[in-house]
Formats: structure tokens, sequence, C-alpha cells
């Protein structure tokens, strides 16, 4: 046997007595975190731009006072793909516009479609259709 001074003792203590522990508070604390953001964006979004029904209310509005405007190229470019390939920009006035100054209702749905009720200085109505198609597009009148 050697003698002489040795670097531990006879025994040393382990420097952690118990079982390692996890609490989780972090990976609470992020998932927590990330559901309270990804809630504050969807709120903010819709403070910020409105519901999708204010937005199709929106389109339409600009659709109709860019068609009273004479502003048929505006107007044109609102319109989704099937209709600008069905109409040149001097026939979309001719197609969409009715008689006086239109008066836009609550918008409904129809599957993801918004069907934007107008009515008509004469008491006619009809109702605009909204889709979502490279944003907000006009998509056809009932």
């Amino acid at each position: 046997m050697t003698t002489g001074p040795f670097l531990y003792d006879d025994d040393p203590e382990p420097l952690h007595t118990g079982a390692p522990q996890r609490s989780g508070k972090i990976l609470v604390l992020i998932f927590g975190g990330t559901v309270l953001v990804a809630f504050l964006v969807v709120l903010l979004s819709i403070v910020l731009r409105g519901t999708a029904g204010e937005q199709a209310t929106q389109v339409t509005g600009v659709f109709l006072t860019a068609l009273a405007a004479d502003d048929t190229e505006t107007a044109h470019a609102l319109l989704c793909e099937d209709e600008r390939a069905r109409l040149e920009p001097g026939q979309v006035a001719g197609a969409y516009l009715g008689e006086g100054d239109p008066e836009l209702g609550e918008p409904g749905r129809n599957g993801d479609a918004r069907l934007v009720p107008v009515r008509w200085a004469d008491g006619t109505t009809s109702e605009l259709t909204v889709i979502g198609e490279d944003g907000l597009r006009i998509c056809g009148i009932d």
C-alpha cells in the first residue's frame, strides 16, 4: 500500500444528494407565452383590419364607388379571375351597376364566400359575391 497525500479522502460525498427533478416551469411559460402571443396576433388583426364581413363590405364599397366614378380599370382589377376573363373593363358597369346610389347591407356567408346585399335607389336589390383570391375580389352578382 502506498502512503502519502491522496487527492480524495476515503469516500467523497456526492455533489447532488437527491435524484434530479425537473420542474417544468420553463416549458409551461414557453407554451403559455406562445398561446398568448398567437391570441394577441389574431385579436390585433381583427382590430386593425376588421372582420371578414367588414372587409367584404369595404371591398364592395370601393368597387361600387369606382364604378360610379367611371373608374372601370380599378373596378375591373377588383374582379376575380373568372369575371375579368368574362368582362372587359368597359362592360363592368353594365353588369354590376344598378339605378341610383347603392346602400350596402350586412354580409352573409355562402361557404368561403361573403354575400354583400346591395339595395339600389330604385328599390331593386342584388347580392355581390366576395371571395378570397389574392386578396378579396368581387366574383359575381345575383
